[in-house]
């Protein structure tokens, strides 16, 4: 058996798709709810795509932010991956190029040999070689992708609510206007109010082209068409926008359930004012929200915060750090500190601030000691490093070490991404 790695030729980029199983009509994620999905069934539908489809896909693929690799084993295509090129919001509100891992497979056939192993090698050399000192997916499955360095570093809620049940604790007048818009004007808006909200919020990621491309099409699983809604603030510029659906349904159990699929708010008046509208919708009973923030801030919006009720939860961004001086000085800090990083062997003196950082390598005895992962998961501030040291996985040698990197880490809110890839 000969397995070679190498990129995929435009002429094998259609060998490449039907190894995804999306293409094959395989399932794409793990058989349980996920936190994005704001219906009932673990995932939409999964409908084999034709020859025709594969040829669309193919020509839309041929462009520079794709990065296909594929393993050949004797010749044919048995797995592949490949990398989009995209920016990640880090603390501070730097923007730095993230290879994100994405159309993964290896044909049922040819796995347990190592080929995915290979793969990933060669993905994050490339990366390394373009200068991205990041490296981010979503697992479709959460035993996976941690061999690799990654390790989650933003996570999702889906929540739901009665309508009956919810109350604001303030009245509110709303000296703007909330707008219903067609969805050409919907696809106007929100490329702009991605790029304000993702100037500000630690781990938005950019959009992928054609991102808010068919947002007139009816979803996967029959749902019925999106509805957009638009808040404009006193200049007439849109400051908040949600994509809801009232969705068809069978039976009692699903009737009278509006999913909100997508929201975002630049100020608190746009924000209260489009929940408030969501939430009280004439003729329905429920609200279920899907990809929302893990510090929503509605809950402390209602007279009683356990109307809202969390009912799936799960990571979303996982990050592998490629190069970390470059990635610990690309971001700043909440608190000044020097603190010695022993990760994987090597030694790290982070010496950081609101204002910036550096990092050099160093023969000092070390304060910390963590693996990769450890790092990939702390770097945004998702995650607390004092969770890692009671869990075993980061070492302190010197006494307060913890709390202090922690201090350093610490966001203002939670790191979050609406868009993935």
């Amino acid at each position: 058996m000969t397995i070679e790695i190498r990129p995929v030729t435009p002429a094998e980029v259609v060998d490449y798709l039907r190894v995804l199983p999306y293409v094959n009509g395989f399932p794409q994620e793990e058989p349980e709810p996920s936190a994005w999905y704001a219906g009932s069934a673990a995932w939409p539908p999964q409908v084999p795509k034709t020859a025709a489809d594969l040829e669309r896909y193919a020509a839309e693929l041929q462009a520079d932010w794709f990065r296909p690799q594929a393993a050949f084993v004797d010749g044919k295509i048995a797995g592949g991956s490949a990398i989009v090129s995209v920016q990640l919001t880090v603390p501070g509100g730097r923007q730095v190029a993230l290879g994100g891992v994405t159309s993964t497979a290896v044909l049922p056939t040819y796995r347990r040999r190592g080929l995915l192993r290979k793969i990933m090698a060669a993905m994050l050399d490339d990366c390394r070689e373009r200068g991205e000192f990041l490296a981010g997916l979503s697992a479709s499955e959460g035993s996976i992708y941690g061999r690799y360095g990654f390790s989650p570093a933003t996570f999702q809620h889906r929540w739901e609510v009665r309508r009956t049940d919810v109350a604001f604790r303030d009245d509110f007048t709303d000296p703007r206007r909330l707008e219903l818009v067609d969805a050409g004007t919907a696809a106007e808006v929100w490329p702009v109010l991605h790029e304000q909200v993702r100037a500000e919020r630690v781990g938005e990621i950019s959009p992928l082209p054609g991102k808010w491309d068919g947002l007139d099409g009816l979803p996967a699983d029959g749902s019925g068409p999106g509805h957009h809604l638009v808040h404009r603030d006193v200049s007439g510029a849109v400051d908040g926008a949600a994509i809801f659906r009232l969705p068809w349904s069978p039976g009692p159990a699903q009737a009278g359930v509006l999913r909100v699929e997508a929201f975002e708010a630049l100020t608190a008046d746009a924000y209260r004012a489009l929940w408030g509208l969501l939430l009280d919708f004439d003729l329905t009973k429920r609200v279920v929200a899907a990809r929302r923030p893990v510090d929503e801030p509605l809950r402390w919006m209602l007279t009683n915060p356990r109307a809202l009720k969390l009912t799936r939860t799960r990571d979303n961004l996982w990050l592998r750090i490629l190069d970390v001086p470059a990635a610990l000085e690309a971001r700043t800090y909440a608190a000044t500190d020097a603190l010695v990083l022993e990760v994987e062997s090597a030694r790290w003196l982070l010496d950081a601030g609101p204002d910036g950082a550096g990092c050099t390598a160093t023969d000092r005895a070390a304060d910390l000691t963590l693996g990769m992962n450890e790092l990939g998961s702390l770097y945004l501030g998702g995650v607390r490093a004092s969770e890692f040291a009671y869990s075993r996985r980061v070492v302190e040698h010197t006494p307060g070490a913890v709390s202090r990197l922690d201090a350093m880490l610490r966001p203002d809110r939670a790191p979050h991404n609406a868009v993935g890839f």
